[in-house]
């Protein structure tokens, strides 16, 4: 048994973000055949736990969700940092790595307070704050209204139950890790495309830390990190952001990966959809994706990208 703390695994402090971090802490101890104390969970509070009532958009985007936990990396303060992969921005500093993704969860999202996006009664108002399910539900469901809201599970949950919307999204994966797997309706990821990178767990360290990224790679699965650094790469190709509605599913087979992606504008009047099938490995498919989306698109939508049409 150790006598201290091997690993310093930072984390945010939410319910969901410290699931999170005990799972990648007991895969951690199972894997080096560890007791949990070798891994010490370091809570952080994020920015974008601190500030719920306003889009992320608005306030300084994903990066509201790393920027302490990256600040603490290059600090010294922790060995690596734990993430939700679709909080993570495309763009990552030199100094921090993407060491390891653990087994991908369910990547569907679900419905709450209906039993279909169909069932929603007309002219109901639909809590989200992520760009890509207001576009996503306006573009079947004109008739909708979209509200902003933001928070933890149980947050939104409590929000749906006080009246602020008839309905609202939240993450199949989330609410798995939460132990809520019957709560709500899956949408099949088919018909309803995910967020690029939903449903991944993510775990990073210092670029130059040798042994750090040695122990990691014992945890890291291999076909999701392929999926996550595809579709990672269709985001790059996009140069989307926060306010940037973009879906995406990848699907193995073999090899090969299948990449269906979808942007939309604003308002969901406009979706433009393309797939790519590729090996495994091809950074340059994802991006070749994101050019042939992009100039498909007509200039409302164009205009919410800065990529590489």
């Amino acid at each position: 048994m150790p006598v201290s703390p091997i690993i310093r695994l930072g984390t945010r402090r939410s319910p969901l973000a410290l699931a999170q971090a005990h799972e990648a802490r007991a895969r951690l101890c199972a894997a080096h055949d560890w007791d949990e104390s070798a891994v010490e969970l370091v809570p952080v509070v994020a920015s974008g736990d601190r500030i719920q009532d306003r889009p992320l958009a608005e306030i300084g985007g994903k990066a509201l969700w790393t920027r302490e936990l990256d600040q603490w990396l290059v600090d010294g303060r922790i060995d690596i940092a734990v993430h939700s992969m679709k909080d993570v921005e495309t763009i990552r500093p030199a100094e921090i790595a993407i060491a390891a993704i653990l087994p991908r969860a369910d990547k569907a999202d679900r419905l709450l307070g209906a039993p279909s996006i169909a069932g929603i009664p007309q002219g109901a108002r639909v809590g989200t704050s992520a760009p890509r399910r207001a576009a996503q539900l306006l573009h079947v469901r004109p008739d909708l209204e979209v509200v902003p809201i933001r928070g933890n599970v149980a947050t939104r949950i409590a929000k749906l139950e006080a009246g602020e919307a008839h309905a609202t999204f939240l993450a199949a994966a989330g609410l798995d890790r939460l132990g809520e797997d019957e709560v709500g309706v899956r949408l099949d990821p088919e018909d309803w495309l995910p967020a690029p990178a939903q449903a991944a767990i993510g775990i990073e360290c210092r670029s130059d830390d040798a042994k750090v990224r040695d122990l990691l790679a014992a945890i890291d699965h291999a076909d999701s990190h392929a999926e996550i650094r595809a579709e990672r790469r269709l985001l790059e190709g996009l140069g989307g952001g926060c306010s940037s509605p973009i879906a995406a599913l990848t699907q193995r087979d073999g090899n090969r990966l299948h990449l269906r992606a979808a942007i939309y504008s604003a308002d969901g009047s406009v979706r433009v959809e393309e797939a790519a099938t590729f090996d495994d490995g091809d950074n340059n498919a994802p991006l070749e994706l994101a050019r042939k989306l992009l100039g498909s698109a007509p200039p409302e939508v164009v205009r919410l990208f800065d990529g590489l049409a």
